[in-house]
């Protein structure tokens, strides 16, 4: 009885000590879970990217010593250095270093001088295979943000149900068959302050502001303000479509 018993301790020590690796282990892709659930409260998709970000995403693969992250505008290749304390530091070639931490289920990366404390969770829609760093937020994104039936409550259509699947594709709303939301860069900078999506039929589209209000989503024709020779500056004009989700 002694000896069976001293065997299962015995197991249960030697399974404890397997299983710490694999919960250090931060191998994989991780996306920003945070900003995704703060959009999805129906208010400002920039304002929750602003408030949670900036990174979006990261794939880590500690085999090869290799992490690489995306803030949607830029992606970014560092060498993965190894593990002290629970903790992995990650050099961008000279230039800067983040330390990234296993938290439970999640992945910590620490504050630094250049960003703050992100916590991002493992992805769980699948992406296709080779698709870019950032594919994985932004199929969660497209999911938990515009997922689900939509009623045109007012514009072309009226009365109709609008769907915005996760790989960009639409159906139901009349001009449009794919779309794709802007989360940073020269599209965002262009939108001063707003929101905007693009939208095109058959591979032809244009840059629409929308708005989004709880269950409401207005979508706006985008105008110009700026002059001839600056940058694209787009504003809010008349409202096409107010939709309604079901």
């Amino acid at each position: 009885m002694r000896k069976a018993l001293a065997l299962s301790l015995v197991a249960l020590l030697l399974g404890g000590c397997a299983s710490n690796p694999a919960d250090r282990d931060i191998s994989g892709t991780w996306i920003n879970q945070a900003a995704i659930d703060a959009a999805s409260e129906g208010g400002s998709l920039r304002e929750a990217l602003q408030a949670y970000g900036p990174n979006l995403e990261w794939d880590v693969n500690t085999r090869a010593g290799q992490a690489r992250y995306t803030n949607g505008f830029e992606n970014v290749e560092g060498k993965l250095l190894g593990e002290e304390s629970g903790a992995w530091k990650v050099d961008f070639y000279g230039s800067s270093a983040s330390e990234l931490k296993r938290d439970g289920k999640q992945l910590h990366q620490v504050a630094s001088e250049n960003e703050p404390e992100q916590l991002f969770d493992r992805a769980q829609i699948p992406v296709p295979d080779g698709a870019p760093i950032g594919a994985s937020f932004e199929r969660a994104l497209y999911s938990a943000y515009m997922g689900g039936s939509w009623k045109i409550i007012n514009g072309p259509g009226e009365g109709g149900t609008v769907q915005f699947q996760a790989d960009g594709q639409v159906s139901g709303l009349p001009g449009a068959d794919r779309y794709a939301l802007c989360l940073t860069g020269d599209c965002a900078s262009m939108s001063i302050g707003n929101d905007n999506i693009w939208l095109q039929l058959n591979g032809q589209g244009n840059t629409w502001i929308f708005a989004r209000k709880g269950k409401e989503l207005e979508l706006f024709q985008a105008v110009n303000t700026a002059l001839a020779d600056e940058m694209p500056q787009f504003a809010p004009g008349e409202r096409k479509w107010l939709l309604k989700k079901q």
